[in-house]
């Protein structure tokens, strides 16, 4: 797959088949991901992948605190703003009803909502999920080189015919995260990544988010 056909055929993912990944592969893209640049080389990120029962003991713990007491947990950075402004409040809103949208969810249906919501904490029933870390002792500029790092992941699933969807919303759990992974104290959890073959017959997997025009984002000087 060339480069460019994996990052425009990337997207977020939210259903997936109930195939599985097989070992080889996932080490594959992990290596392949940790070519990403980082300032000095400090390379600040990592994984812990898991599947099986792991996944599935995970996944029960985090959805069941999810559920019935999500006011207890709170994330250790602050991925959105406290205010939103335009334009990305207008993006945002055009987003999260463009996906409920394409599930017959309306704007009203707040269990539905809640519902869909929660499907994050089983990774969207993809095989494999995946928690990745940045060491707390760094500074701003390690979190630009865990995204690239979290999107090298995403493009080298793509490369093996496999889709992702890079979920913040496990950022919330960290404490459950800890108690089942041997994730140390130096840790944040970033974000979980679901991992999988795309179930195509999902009509919430044909929702394709817009983006801005060339012109609207770009300032180009001297051409």
């Amino acid at each position: 797959m060339h480069v460019d056909e994996a990052i425009t055929s990337r997207k977020s993912v939210r259903r997936f088949l109930p195939k599985a990944v097989e070992l080889p592969v996932l080490e594959h893209i992990l290596r392949v991901a940790a070519r990403a640049p980082s300032g000095n080389n400090v390379q600040p990120w990592k994984v812990y992948a898991v599947a099986g029962e792991a996944r599935a003991r995970l996944c029960q713990a985090i959805y069941h605190a999810a559920q019935h007491e999500p006011d207890r947990h709170h994330p250790e950075y602050a991925y959105y703003p406290t205010t939103w402004v335009e334009p990305y409040l207008e993006r945002r809103r055009r987003c999260g009803l463009g996906l409920y949208a394409s599930l017959g969810i309306g704007r009203d249906d707040k269990r539905a909502r809640e519902q869909q919501m929660l499907r994050n904490y089983l990774f969207f029933d993809a095989p494999v999920g995946l928690l990745v870390t940045m060491d707390r002792r760094l500074n701003t500029g390690s979190f630009m080189d865990l995204g690239m790092f979290i999107q090298s992941i995403m493009l080298a699933a793509r490369g093996q015919g496999l889709h992702t969807c890079a979920q913040a919303a496990f950022a919330w759990y960290h404490k459950i995260a800890r108690e089942q992974l041997p994730i140390s104290e130096h840790e944040i959890l970033t974000c979980g990544i679901a991992l999988g073959y795309e179930d195509l017959s999902a009509p919430e997997n044909a929702f394709i988010t817009e983006r801005a025009p060339l012109e609207e984002f770009a300032s180009l000087h001297g051409f």
